[in-house]
């Protein structure tokens, strides 16, 4: 066997650990660096404490939301409520009364 035909074959034998190896160490460098790698978890952890912050908020916003609604109940309504949503909606105000503007 001539020098050129050893080389060949002895090529032909390590290409599919080589390929092999290629795979692995592809797999590898995303499981480190890709998107969801090991890299990537110090953005998810930030990413979850600001959405635990924000649902924080908009739990203390529903719970506004419900309380307010729950002084509107028609069984149960709060008067000075329902008299203050009357006179911002409609505009009603008694001749006698004073409208000092806010803004």
């Amino acid at each position: 066997m001539s020098g050129g035909a050893k080389t060949i074959r002895m090529m032909r034998r390590a290409a599919l650990p080589a390929l092999a190896v290629i795979i692995v160490g592809n797999f590898a460098g995303y499981a480190i660096a890709g998107s969801n790698g090991l890299l990537a978890w110090g953005g998810y952890h930030r990413d979850f404490l600001e959405r635990k912050t924000e649902l924080a908020q908009l739990e203390a916003q529903r719970a506004a939301l419900k309380h307010r609604s729950n002084l509107l109940d028609p069984r149960k309504a709060d008067p000075d409520m329902a008299d203050e949503l009357v006179r911002r909606d409609l505009g009603l105000v008694r001749p006698d009364e004073v409208v000092v503007p806010l803004n």
